[in-house]
């Protein structure tokens, strides 16, 4: 009895447990379920905070309105800018876009024209559009005096004439080289400028200037003009002097020749363009005898060595010709074709004939 009762009793514990198993089981079960679930829910979670769905608006936009990038600016910030502008609807939905982009790295300073309510990805694009970027162009051609250069920086960037010509007056704000001596003429480069809207005339100023320094590096004018013997702003005068005098690049390093040759020997230089530029006559005008015999700085038939100041702003490539003397003892020269080509030579019997038979065709 005692085995059956032994054997009765060991059924239902045993029995018992298998319940209690099952039980555990879906308990488990219903755990892990659970858990899955959390997970699902906390992946989906992930998920959108890592991918985002942020407030966004669809398609490419309408209207029109300009934002800025400034220098320094991060993504974020520009996300701030444009949902401020109302270019985007969030500032997360453009800082998502730009984040997953590495071409956001390439945004650059400046003012856009963009549309309002556009999706974030078409804001994003169009930032990288060169052809959206709001810039005033401008081109200073070679050879201009500070007040020619001056009237077409007005015109270009619509910065009112006087307050160009006050900011032109106060050289020590602009970036000028030591070597200048606070003269600005000859320091304004020739080029064609970008200039950003709400640029003060300052600003645009500092801009040619530092576009020459960048010009004054590449053709290394300092060294260079130390291996001349002269300094670096001598070599800037002579190169305005040969942007006035001559048209041909070839003829450059001969006009620099004769000016070198003229100042060793103690030669006045002779040159018309820098005594137009002291009497206020645009270069090429016709000289009256009064002209030739006014006692100014930048007479050159009267005074010895070159003029104080350039006569014009010359660009790299009389710089180079400044800088790269021909060799040889040539002292005149001569316009010698209608073309603009000119006649050199050592010989001045040579030049006055030149000289005559260019008068004679008419060239002159």
């Amino acid at each position: 009895m005692t085995d059956l009762m032994d054997l009765h009793e060991d059924e239902p514990r045993h029995g018992h447990r298998r319940r209690r198993r099952g039980g555990r089981l879906v308990a488990v079960l219903f755990v892990l379920l659970l858990i899955a679930g959390l997970a699902v829910g906390a992946s989906t979670a992930v998920r959108k905070v890592l991918s985002g769905s942020p407030a966004d608006y669809n398609g490419a936009g309408s209207g029109e309105v300009t934002v800025q990038i400034k220098p320094g600016d991060t993504a974020s910030d520009v996300a701030i800018a444009l949902a401020a502008a109302d270019v985007v609807a969030s500032r997360q939905s453009f800082f998502q876009v730009a984040a997953a982009d590495p071409r956001a790295t390439t945004l650059q300073p400046g003012f856009y024209r963009v549309r309002l309510r556009m999706s974030a990805a078409q804001a994003f694009d169009l930032l990288l559009d060169p052809s959206a970027r709001v810039v005033g162009r401008v081109t200073v051609p070679e050879g201009l005096t500070i007040p020619q250069t001056l009237r077409a920086l007005s015109t270009g960037t619509q910065i009112p004439l006087a307050e160009l010509r006050a900011a032109a007056k106060n050289t020590g704000s602009l970036g000028l080289p030591a070597y200048a001596r606070g003269q600005l003429e000859g320091y304004l480069f020739p080029a064609t400028y970008d200039i950003e809207p709400g640029s003060t005339a300052a600003e645009v100023l500092t801009q040619l200037v530092s576009r020459f320094k960048q010009a004054a590096e590449t053709v290394d004018l300092e060294a260079r003009a130390k291996a001349l013997g002269r300094s670096p702003h001598d070599v800037v005068v002579v190169a305005s002097l040969i942007e006035r005098e001559v048209r041909f690049d070839d003829e450059y390093g001969q006009v620099a020749r004769v000016v070198y040759n003229r100042l060793d020997q103690r030669i006045p230089l002779g040159i018309d363009a820098a005594v137009a530029f002291g009497v206020g006559k645009a270069p090429g005008a016709a000289l009256t005898a009064s002209d030739l015999a006014k006692d100014t700085p930048y007479n050159n038939r009267k005074r010895l060595g070159l003029p104080p100041t350039a006569i014009a702003s010359p660009g790299e490539a009389t710089l180079e010709g400044a800088l790269n003397p021909v060799s040889g003892n040539v002292l005149y020269y001569v316009l010698a074709s209608k073309e603009g080509r000119s006649f050199f030579t050592a010989d001045y019997n040579a030049f006055l004939r030149q000289r005559d038979k260019s008068r004679a065709e008419g060239v002159f």
